[in-house]
């Protein structure tokens, strides 16, 4: 009898959801009636999935190249999942909160920990020969993870560091966004140039950019933060876990970037350019990038030496820990 009440009262749910729709349940129980058994392969797309790695030369190890550079993405778009659920989630529930950056930091950590591929799981010499038939694309131009910093904390923060005491929020968003510090990485020194790269890039993006900036105005997970009730925003699980959210997005990501760069492209005491024409030694040391969402958390000294630890890092890659 149990059973029977059940399904009379999710008949009636199904009556209620549907009646909106222009068609009775009745139409949409002929649907599931004739629709197919779902299967893995088709539900996560399998066959497109594995499509997707289309070497441009015939060396084995471009096929690891994107496949982890594909895997990467995925875990970006996990990170913004989150991300998302943070800034629009109006409640100041610090348990939701706390969940959502704990899942952050082991997307983190997953990816982390995976860099080993890159800075282990190829062959030297065929990298230094398929990355020819790369240029001018690079890892720089990953949208996603721009799209990161700029939900984390607002463009302040993101200015390049020597012009960052000239910027407030008193400025635009585009006056921010212009000076943001990632362009510095992809821009000649001597010659103020933008690289190929950065101007493919900022075609393809700016206009996005500049529209998720405004959206998020006053509402990044650093304002999430800050517009908490006064007791919660001493919550101590709560700081750590934004803490650890800063450190692996800001010092141990770009470690793990730089170590690879110095298995790769270091040679005989002299640098070849990274595809696209990155300044990577000088773009990828976060103590250079000086990048904190949020400062607040942090004394002088930690942010007088925020990513220091780089040094370190380039004699014993194995001292960073996850």
């Amino acid at each position: 009898m149990k059973n029977k009440e059940r399904l009379e009262s999710q008949i009636l749910k199904l009556e209620e959801k549907y009646k909106d729709s222009g068609q009775d349940l009745s139409s949409y129980l002929d649907g599931l009636l004739y629709q197919r058994y779902l299967t893995y392969w088709d539900y996560i797309h399998l066959d497109t999935l594995l499509s997707l790695q289309v070497p441009r030369t015939h060396f084995p190890d471009e096929e690891i190249f994107i496949m982890y550079h594909q895997i990467t993405e995925l875990y970006f778009k996990l990170i913004l999942h989150e991300e998302k659920q943070i800034v629009d989630d109006k409640s100041q529930n610090v348990d939701f909160f706390i969940e959502k950056l704990n899942r952050i930091n082991n997307y983190y950590k997953a990816l982390i920990s995976s860099f080993s591929i890159m800075i282990r799981g190829m062959e030297r010499e065929q990298f230094l020969q398929y990355r020819m038939a790369l240029l001018p694309a690079s890892g720089f131009q990953s949208a996603q993870y721009r799209t990161i910093e700029i939900y984390a904390t607002p463009l302040e923060h993101l200015v390049f560091p020597p012009k960052r005491k000239d910027f407030s929020k008193k400025n635009s968003i585009e006056e921010l966004y212009e000076q943001i510090y990632w362009k510095k990485g992809a821009t000649d020194k001597s010659t103020g140039e933008k690289t190929l790269t950065l101007k493919q890039f900022e075609y393809r993006y700016t206009p996005r950019f500049i529209r998720t900036a405004k959206q998020l105005k006053n509402n990044t997970i650093y304002h999430k933060y800050l517009n908490l009730p006064e007791k919660s925003k001493h919550n101590k699980v709560l700081i750590e876990a934004l803490k650890i959210m800063d450190v692996n997005a800001n010092i141990n990501w770009p470690l793990m970037h730089l170590g690879s760069a110095h298995r790769y492209l270091n040679k005989e005491n002299t640098s070849i350019e990274a595809t696209g024409g990155t300044n990577w030694k000088e773009y990828l040391p976060p103590s250079f990038q000086k990048v904190v969402f949020f400062p607040n958390l942090y004394s002088k000294q930690e942010l007088n030496n925020w990513g220091k630890q780089w040094v370190d890092h380039i004699f014993n890659p194995e001292k960073i820990e996850n």
